[in-house]
């Protein structure tokens, strides 16, 4: 399949309202771009399949933390998911198909993974964007737990997750409200989307960077960020004019950003390319 193709599925799964978003396909939509053949309807009955797998274990057994115990006994013991903890950013750890195959991600991809299951076994349960870590967790208003899909499904309360932030940043961090909001479908993704963009970063893919910033930017398309990171990456594919674009519309957007000397340096070298 195009490129070109498997964007306008993922602008048309963006265009409907956010509560009728499919998280599952528009991942899969993502990873359609770097996997031209993948079977999408494939994916999503494997889902159906485990989430059915999953209702037999738990029949007749309704209460919260047994069936989140049934989930995870399928996922992590039966199936083997688990934490890339040894190849976090290989960008594969970021297409809903490999997880699948690969029984292996990051926080944000078996995040999904869980919660689509959980999903299709009338259990909802919402995304937790907290920082430098993803959680899920019941979508019950009298449940405070957090679920580390990560980590084996790890069942954690607010306290286990400030300790688990001062893990990953190395000091205490005060918990703000705004840690444990649930995120909606396009901040999921956007999330998702910004993880495979570091990715590529690290790896010096600035073409397949640039996708992802593209995809951003059709999630949040007024985001002064993504705007530069799409300059810096036309800059480095030898693309001077849009480059040029990029870079000055995040300058008039957000005059006086920290790097903003750096990004008039990168101006100043294009204006002399043209000379």
């Amino acid at each position: 399949m195009e490129q070109s193709s498997a964007r306008q599925r993922f602008i048309r799964v963006l265009q409907q309202p956010e509560v009728q978003i499919d998280l599952a396909e528009a991942a899969l939509y993502i990873a359609l771009e770097a996997y031209p053949g993948l079977d999408v309807e494939e994916y999503l009955n494997a889902l159906d399949t485990m989430a059915e797998e999953v209702r037999e274990r738990i029949e007749g057994e309704r209460y919260p933390l047994r069936m989140l115990q049934g989930i995870n006994r399928y996922l992590y013991d039966d199936l083997g998911f688990r934490g890339n903890e040894e190849e976090y950013y290989d960008p594969r750890n970021s297409f809903l198909n490999e997880v699948i195959d690969r029984r292996t991600g990051i926080p944000i991809t078996l995040a999904l993974v869980y919660l689509e299951i959980a999903r299709r076994v009338d259990f909802p349960m919402v995304g937790v964007s907290m920082p430098g870590h993803f959680l899920i967790r019941p979508d019950r208003s009298d449940m405070e737990i957090h679920i580390d899909a990560f980590h084996r499904g790890e069942i954690l309360f607010r306290e286990d997750c400030g300790e688990r932030l001062e893990r990953i940043y190395g000091r205490r961090l005060e918990l703000h409200p705004a840690f444990f909001e649930a995120v909606g479908a396009r901040r999921f993704l956007a999330r998702m989307l910004t993880n495979l963009k570091f990715a590529y970063w690290v790896r010096s893919d600035w073409q397949s960077a640039l996708g992802t910033v593209e995809r951003l930017l059709v999630i949040f398309p007024n985001t002064p960020a993504e705007w530069r990171d799409r300059g810096i990456l036309h800059y480095r594919l030898g693309h001077p004019t849009a480059a040029r674009a990029d870079l000055e519309n995040y300058l008039r957007s957000a005059p006086g950003a920290e790097d903003s000397a750096r990004i008039r340096q990168l101006l100043d070298e294009l204006q002399k390319q043209d000379r």
